[in-house]
């Protein structure tokens, strides 16, 4: 059955990635699938839907969504992002009664996309503009921004393991061994407009969408949930513009601007986009790009799963094209996470 296969493949993942603790919930959730148990009630109409929809991540991040709000806390003394400790056997306890007694709650829930908004992706973001940017203040464009929190990656700061640091040197925001490989210049980053679309976006300075953005941070991971409620607050203090607009309506307004650097950039959100719309996300960057000059320079940054060559396994690779000459190149490697990113 595709929904057990797609959870088993969640498990594995969360299990390589570092949570030991999602990894055990999802092995879990597919032996209580298979003989009907209380998952079954909760998940009915999901049956068939496609990996990319993320639906395993979908309803943890609502039952997490219920641990930080303090109205299960039969499960939070089992989850770390609230100061518990993980059980195998009495957290699935815990979390199955969560399932039969909040399930209409978790059904609604479920159709909420993840909205992660990962900071640790700020590094590939951030690092791959400092190689693009030169003398011109940049006006930065996301799509699929959820919050806005990575259109504040200048305002984070950026920790080596030979002890230099890039960004923001008091920033609350502090992410360790972000980068390997290649040494990136030690440039000023000038970030003169800031401006974001999503289709669902999240506030980030209500409390509503903080407890949003922390639900869908896996809550054994702990430095990432630090990372995230550290760039909350500069939200605060940074302003940002995020529209709700589709990324392929926003891209096609943006126009370049003389005497700036025009960045559109993006992470891991391409593929949540239809085919159709992937197409003409391209075609609307290829003509901005088009209408650049030296004068007015385009790059489009990106940090996506793809791969280098049809036969290649699939990477998050970072590459950016810069107009007006066009060039494209593949600028290194991160982590799904974004830490570490190595440049090639």
């Amino acid at each position: 059955m595709k929904i057990l296969e797609t959870f088993r493949t969640q498990a594995r993942a969360c299990d390589e990635l570092g949570s030991p603790l999602y990894g055990e919930l999802l092995r879990k959730l597919v032996d209580d699938y298979e003989v009907g148990g209380a998952s079954t009630a909760v998940l009915a109409g999901h049956e068939n839907d496609p990996g990319p929809s993320a639906l395993a991540l979908r309803l943890l991040g609502s039952v997490h969504r219920l641990v930080l709000a303090g109205e299960v806390p039969e499960l939070a003394a089992f989850y770390p992002s609230v100061g518990g400790e993980w059980d195998p056997v009495l957290g699935w306890e815990a979390f199955e009664q969560v399932l039969r007694s909040r399930g209409s709650e978790l059904r609604s829930l479920l159709n909420q996309p993840p909205q992660t908004n990962e900071v640790g992706r700020a590094a590939a973001l951030y690092g791959g503009l400092l190689q693009l940017a030169g003398d011109l203040p940049v006006r930065l464009f996301e799509i699929g921004s959820s919050a806005g929190l990575n259109l504040r990656a200048d305002h984070y700061r950026y920790d080596l393991a030979d002890g230099s640091s890039y960004g923001s040197m008091d920033s609350p925001v502090r992410i360790a061994d972000a980068w390997a490989g290649r040494t990136l210049p030690s440039v000023e980053v000038r970030i003169a407009e800031r401006v974001g679309s999503d289709i669902a976006p999240v506030d980030a300075l209500s409390e509503d969408g903080r407890l949003t953005l922390m639900s869908y941070v896996w809550p054994d991971m702990t430095v990432r949930l630090a990372r995230l409620r550290g760039a909350l607050d500069v939200a605060r203090l940074v302003p940002a513009d995020v529209r709700r607009e589709d990324a392929v309506s926003f891209l096609r307004a943006v126009e370049p601007a003389d005497g700036f650097l025009t960045v559109v950039w993006h992470s891991v959100m391409w593929q949540y986009l239809s085919v159709e719309d992937r197409a003409a996300g391209v075609a609307a960057i290829e003509r901005l790009g088009a209408r650049a000059s030296a004068l007015a320079p385009v790059a489009h940054l990106s940090m996506e799963p793809a791969r280098r060559t049809p036969s290649s396994p699939h990477e998050f690779l970072v590459t950016a094209q810069v107009w007006p000459t066009g060039e494209r190149r593949i600028l290194g490697a991160a982590a799904p996470h974004g830490v570490p990113t190595v440049w090639e």
